[in-house]
């Protein structure tokens, strides 16, 4: 069991005054950055904010600066890796070894594989999530990442098709999961259903926007305002992807979902979910 915490974010880019998540950082109204740090170890703690899946790094990374600092975060940086050859670099390894948590970036999760995967700088970041008390967040693509089997793309007008969905390996952090984000506000219903279809020994998580969940000792708790959509494939009774050509319509039956919300929590080991009484969700809020 992974000792330290992985918090996937679903990204929010519409909530902002701009279109796109590079210049928004809406969530931290929700208190989703301040999880973050809290996580870390406070507004002592270093954090290091990497968006190499975004094709604006500067604006990201500035943004991100920003935004923690308005927490009271002062030992934060942004390592912009876009090689194989940065990620091995002496200084970056040097910053990831000293550092409290990561937060990856929206963008392009395939870019965060093919430039930090498989490198010493992958490696570090598994070593030290699964010995120390370490923080791995990311936002849309960084979220995404985060599993080892990854979504990355596919057409939402015929997401029920298959092959209509796309996958690489991710970086693994946790190979339980397979992770879709803006999930309600762009579809992805369907993109998820084939993921799970897919690989039917993993738990679909699809993300919110607004919303994160906080997975620490195989339990994840539910941040921000959203919700989170749990496909579990492990009451299928029939599944014919393996059988089907591309193009054709998936045929799946008795995939259990959930619809949860703020402190809600789900065990990845059990599959079983325990919901936050209105008693504690107005304790949380302070009502």
């Amino acid at each position: 069991m992974a000792k330290g915490t992985l918090i996937p974010i679903g990204g929010n880019e519409d909530k902002g005054i701009e279109k796109s998540e590079n210049y928004t950082l809406e969530f931290i109204q929700d208190g989703i950055l301040f999880h973050i740090v809290k996580e870390a170890g406070g507004t002592n703690s270093k954090i290091i904010v990497i968006p190499t899946a975004s094709s604006i790094q500067e604006e990201v990374g500035n943004n991100y600066l920003r935004a923690f600092n308005t927490l009271g975060c002062k030992n934060v940086r942004v390592l912009s890796i876009n090689s194989v050859e940065e990620a091995e670099s002496e200084e970056n390894i040097k910053a990831l070894e000293e550092c409290d948590a990561v937060m990856f970036s929206g963008g392009d999760q395939s870019r965060i594989v093919q430039h930090i995967g498989n490198t010493k700088f992958h490696q570090i970041l598994i070593n030290r999530y699964e010995n120390e008390k370490f923080v791995i967040a990311g936002t849309s693509a960084g979220a995404m990442c985060m599993s080892k089997e990854m979504i990355a793309g596919g057409n939402i007008t015929e997401a029920i098709v298959r092959g209509s969905t796309k996958f690489k390996k991710g970086m693994g952090f946790i190979p339980e999961l397979i992770i879709d984000t803006h999930f309600i506000k762009r579809g992805r219903f369907g993109r998820l259903a084939e993921a799970v279809a897919a690989f039917p020994k993993l738990v679909g998580l699809g993300l919110a926007e607004n919303t994160g969940v906080i997975i620490k000792n195989d339990i994840f708790t539910v941040i921000g305002s959203g919700m989170a959509i749990l496909f579990d494939p492990s009451w299928l009774t029939h599944n014919y992807r393996e059988i089907l050509e591309d193009e054709l319509p998936l045929s799946v039956t008795d995939l259990k979902v959930h619809i949860l919300s703020f402190g809600d929590k789900f065990d990845l080991k059990t599959r079983s979910t325990k919901i936050m009484t209105l008693d504690e969700y107005k304790e949380a809020k302070g009502s």
